[in-house]
């Protein structure tokens, strides 16, 4: 396993977003530590909303099916710069991103034994280009209407990702999706 304390650090940051100091990725999560994160959404002009699989080389959440991408803010960089950063990064695509919300959830991984303890910005972008994801960070993509979405995530709660479930309720709340 790479050691992702020397890759990248986190943000870590109180419930009101004040940042407290930094710590390797890795660290982090398995002590459970508030910090901070993205998440972003990225639909196509036929309303179907972007999901990956997360590689199954993953330390956590391996082959859980989530939102488009998501990741961390390194020190010094904002929410938007990372949002664009990571969507690059993992999937090719580069589109304006627009901020929605923010929120705070906490999710224990039985599997790793790790803790995801985050504060989520999500964005939502639009591109209909062809693209090609990066499979060391994605294992598959698909297209999906969110009625069929929603459905499936009914059927099969346990292939999706925690956040990803508290993201499209929250959609739904403020009638984006």
């Amino acid at each position: 396993m790479k050691d992702l304390n020397k890759e990248e650090e986190v943000v870590l940051v109180d419930e009101e977003n004040f940042v407290l100091g930094y710590l390797g990725k890795l660290e982090a999560h398995k002590r459970g530590l508030l910090h901070r994160a993205i998440s972003v959404i990225v639909f196509n002009d036929k309303g179907e909303m972007l999901v990956q699989q997360r590689a199954l080389t993953k330390y956590h959440w391996a082959g859980i099916w989530s939102n488009t991408c998501c990741s961390h803010p390194r020190k010094d960089e904002s929410f938007q710069a990372a949002a664009e950063r990571r969507l690059f990064e993992e999937l090719g695509i580069k589109t304006p991103l627009k901020e929605e919300f923010h929120f705070i959830y906490k999710a224990f991984d039985e599997k790793s034994g790790l803790t995801e303890w985050e504060y989520d910005t999500v964005f939502t972008g639009i591109y209909n280009e062809p693209f090609e994801f990066n499979h060391d960070e994605v294992a598959a993509v698909r297209w999906m209407k969110t009625d069929e979405l929603l459905a499936d995530i009914e059927k099969n709660p346990e292939q999706y990702s925690f956040w990803f479930k508290i993201i499209l309720d929250e959609m739904k709340k403020r009638g984006t999706i």
